[in-house]
């Protein structure tokens, strides 16, 4: 996929991967334009897309929008049309976590989770494909997670959100393949960022435990594979070898995967029992 001269619209663009991104796009000639809700954080994020771009005639903008709210996702979409034109390539990158366990969880949460992280990426999409169907081309990059894919101890109202990205994006991959729009999903592992920070301080003693055994990358590890991926036209996106190992044991070997899990929430069980004592 050429880049240069495209309009590139990123939800979540003002941090994280969104960000890191609109830089690689930007760094490729694309133009680009970055939604999320806070101001502050956005005209920080233009100024950093802006140093990335490799031309000066790069059209480089943002709107202030929640798009968990589907008439500021179409106001959206109509202010880039206008402004820069109907995007090549959407990412949707906009999400929230909130870790904690099942029971404790109130179902707010679990409501909030699919609101933000499945309804926002389902409102812009629905936003964009007219126009990708009416031109007969288009790239949409979903971004789920590892969560999304297998699951995680404390992720009960995040990893069903995140699962269903996924499924929407298998489902679209075959309704919108006649009409010449490519879509893609992605599954960052921990990747170090704001929400990761929140995540953190938040989440169950077993989850850290578990997470801890992994590791993270960074936001900008995450883009380049995203940017790599839709170069090469791949509809699943697995940045780093955690991925990769973790999408390869979760069709081949999935209950190995979950027994491993299990020890680890089982040793961080132990610690924390004889912590108490």
């Amino acid at each position: 996929m050429e880049f240069s001269g495209k309009v590139a619209l990123i939800t979540g663009g003002s941090s994280g991967i969104g960000l890191a991104t609109a830089e690689e796009l930007s760094h490729r000639g694309a133009h680009v334009w970055l939604v999320a809700r806070g101001q502050e954080r956005l005209q920080s994020a233009l100024a950093e897309v802006e140093r990335h771009r490799l031309r000066e005639d790069q059209h480089i903008g943002f709107s202030k929008a929640d798009v968990s709210d589907e008439a500021q996702a179409r106001a959206v979409m109509e202010t880039v049309i206008h402004s820069v034109g109907l995007p090549d390539i959407l990412v949707n990158s906009a999400g929230e976590v909130e870790p904690g366990y099942a029971q404790e969880l109130a179902v707010s949460v679990f409501r909030r989770m699919m609101e933000i992280d499945y309804f926002g990426t389902v409102h812009m999409i629905q936003a964009v494909l007219p126009g990708m169907i009416a031109r007969g081309s288009g790239q949409i990059v979903n971004v789920s997670s590892l969560a999304g894919l297998i699951g995680g101890f404390g992720y009960s109202a995040y990893a069903p959100a995140k699962a269903a990205v996924y499924i929407l994006s298998d489902v679209l991959r075959s309704e919108m393949k006649p009409h010449g729009i490519r879509i893609a999903v992605v599954f960052p592992p921990d990747t170090d960022t704001p929400q990761l920070m929140y995540d953190r301080q938040h989440r169950p003693v077993e989850t850290d435990y578990a997470a801890g055994a992994a590791g993270s990358v960074s936001a900008q590890t995450v883009a380049r594979a995203i940017v790599h991926g839709m170069e090469r036209g791949q509809h699943m996106i697995l940045p780093g070898f955690q991925g990769n190992l973790i999408f390869w044991l979760s069709g081949l070997g999935r209950t190995l995967l979950q027994q491993t899990e299990d020890s680890l929430v089982a040793r961080a069980q132990k610690k924390m029992r004889q912590a108490a004592h």
